[in-house]
């Protein structure tokens, strides 16, 4: 999560708790208790303490005085400011990026891509639609920028697990394909384009999630 080489307990215990908070395994509202996990993991109070605070940085658990820690509860607003602002960090880093986005990395994007369009679940989705936006975005080095992407796209990743609890079905990425044709051909500003739209349609859905994105942008010529 905030560090993917992190493989302190500290590390061990935020990364475990929040693949629990995202899939829904620990729900909304939930008391995340500091005895409970510490004797789970086998940890003094101290690391689940500084994973309580990790977990809060991400906008996945809330400290209230006197009633402890715990789960986030979805605030449709807040869903929205995580959308816009993946959107303007994720473009950030892909300008950056797409000088050394060489062909090899490209197909690695694509074959991530079509793993996510054949998962069998929303959780083996998810996986890959991760990993194809960090293949994609990692190589602007700016470590401090992915780490913030990385915990902005933990939340959101929350609120898709939501709406595909009880539904899921498979689909051709078409923002992905376009976003990696635009990058092949150079095409930096529609693939930036595409990007930031494609991150922002979850903010723009505040009741539901649609089982359809809306059409890439136009390629230019």
């Amino acid at each position: 999560m905030k560090n993917k080489t992190d493989t302190t307990i500290t590390g061990r215990i935020t990364r475990a708790l929040a693949d629990r908070i995202i899939s829904g395994d620990i729900p909304a509202g939930t008391k995340l208790r500091q005895d409970h996990l510490a004797e789970e993991f086998g940890a003094s109070h101290v690391p689940v303490r500084e994973a309580f605070r990790r977990l809060e940085a991400q906008g996945l658990a809330i400290s209230e005085p006197r009633r402890g820690v715990r789960v986030a509860r979805f605030d449709i607003a807040e869903i929205r400011e995580v959308a816009e602002m993946r959107a303007s960090l994720e473009v950030l880093a892909l300008r950056h990026a797409a000088p050394h986005l060489t062909s090899s990395i490209l197909d690695q994007a694509d074959a991530i891509n079509r793993t996510g369009e054949n998962a069998p679940d929303v959780r083996a989705w998810e996986d890959a639609n991760k990993a194809f936006h960090r293949i994609i975005l990692e190589p602007c080095n700016m470590p401090r920028l992915m780490a913030t992407i990385d915990d902005l796209h933990a939340a959101s990743a929350r609120y898709l697990f939501s709406g595909f609890r009880t539904e899921w079905e498979a689909s051709t990425d078409s923002d992905h394909r376009a976003i990696l044709a635009a990058l092949r051909s150079n095409q930096i500003d529609v693939a930036a384009a595409t990007l930031a739209r494609h991150v922002k349609w979850l903010g723009s859905q505040p009741g539901d999630i649609p089982r359809r994105r809306p059409k890439p942008v136009a390629r230019q010529n």
